[in-house]
């Protein structure tokens, strides 16, 4: 029997594991977490008969005590408890915690030297080396499980790194793509968090429109693969069925197709190294009837500049780009600040902290990693009163 554990499991990723989880007598589930929806991690506890529930806010740990009494499944709350449950003994984990609140669970689980399906983005942008390491000084294994990175491990199988002359990540441009450049300053969060293409939570659905996600995941293709700023390229492609491209010294390229289901790549994780069917719709290109391509405009997505000089600086400018993204989040969802407010807020927050540290200096540890977080978090918190402040 194969014990699994799925950190983040009342979000989309997490659903979508749990889906697959459920269709196969081979697995035992040990420890399922999850925020505020309570209700949801109960029921999810009970129907996969989990060990271990654990809730990552204190407050919400009474309710899921109550919601799951007399089924005999452990219950746990606040963060230390998520870090804690990342310690359990599982063969497989999925690492789906949104934020740089996956960090430190992420870490835990590769203590025990097994498989970290890896779908928390903020891992490889903020400790990437940090994470690689400790996988290879436990004899862990991280598979890529956002679909992007995922197609391009694919593709990777049986080649050399060293053969590969760009990786290129495809971006659907999200919901605003087709708005006139003008009328973005105006978007709302209800507008930037409905994507045509994907069903995947508020934040996601909202970095998606901005291009924050996808700067996000060239940082981690960056990370993951080893590859040179350079070597990491992005495009537009509204049909979302073109997954990512790598591209060879020899002028071949080899594309991961499928349609925009999470549950091709969560399903190869699982499955990993063997390929086995999974309940998706197979791709009917006839049917689809064209695949189209374009060039990002920068102006539209500065996310992607930035992503650009984070790679270019390393140390810790990943952990600072990451937390003030975060925070710029927070603010526009609050409508404190504009759509189009957020982009100059991760990249004051940048300069401000350049300005204190060496920020091109690597971290040697998780903890140093998270404290950078906290300082950067701040200095991104007076980055956008400034530019709201200076909106009014």
């Amino acid at each position: 029997m194969r014990r699994v554990s799925v950190f983040g499991a009342t979000g989309s990723v997490g659903v979508s594991t749990l889906d697959l989880l459920a269709r196969r007598a081979d697995v035992a589930v040990e420890v399922l977490t999850g925020g505020r929806n309570v209700d949801l991690l109960a029921r999810q506890a009970v129907v996969h008969k989990a060990r271990l529930a654990v809730t990552a806010h204190e407050e919400c740990y009474k309710p899921l005590k109550e919601a799951l009494a007399g089924t005999g499944i452990e219950v746990a709350g606040g963060p230390g408890a998520v870090v804690e449950a990342g310690y359990r003994p599982a063969d497989w984990v999925m690492s789906a915690i949104v934020g740089a609140a996956g960090l430190a669970p992420g870490f835990a689980a590769l203590s025990q030297g097994k498989i970290l399906a890896l779908a928390n983005k903020e891992s490889l942008v903020t400790a990437g080396p940090l994470l690689l390491a400790e996988a290879r000084a436990h004899g862990a294994t991280i598979l890529p499980v956002d679909s992007e990175h995922s197609a391009v491990f694919q593709a990777l199988t049986g080649e050399e790194i060293g053969a590969v002359e760009t990786v290129t990540l495809t971006a659907s441009g999200g919901g605003l793509r087709d708005w006139p450049l003008e009328r973005l300053a105006q978007a709302t969060p209800d507008e930037a968090g409905k994507h045509p293409n994907w069903d995947m939570g508020q934040r996601i659905t909202i970095d998606s429109a901005s291009m924050f996600n996808k700067a996000m995941e060239v940082i981690e293709a960056h990370e993951f693969f080893g590859l040179a700023p350079e070597q990491v390229q992005v495009l537009i492609h509204p049909q979302s069925l073109v997954h990512a491209m790598v591209s060879f010294r020899d002028g071949a390229v080899m594309a991961h197709l499928g349609a925009p289901d999470m549950r091709h790549a969560i399903g190869y994780a699982l499955n990993w190294p063997v390929r086995a069917e999974l309940p998706v719709a197979r791709l009917d290109l006839a049917r689809a009837g064209r695949l189209d391509f374009a060039e990002p405009d920068y102006r539209r997505y500065p996310a992607l500049d930035l992503a650009r000089q984070v790679m270019e600086t390393g140390g810790a400018s990943g952990a600072v780009f990451n937390a003030a993204k975060e925070v710029a989040l927070d603010h526009f969802i609050a409508r404190r600040i504009g759509f189009l407010d957020m982009a100059p807020v991760v990249e004051a927050t940048l300069a401000a902290y350049a300005a204190r540290a060496p920020i091109n200096r690597r971290p040697e540890t998780l903890a140093e990693v998270l404290a950078i977080d906290a300082e950067a978090r701040a200095l991104a918190g007076t980055a956008a009163q400034a530019r709201r402040a200076a909106a009014v």
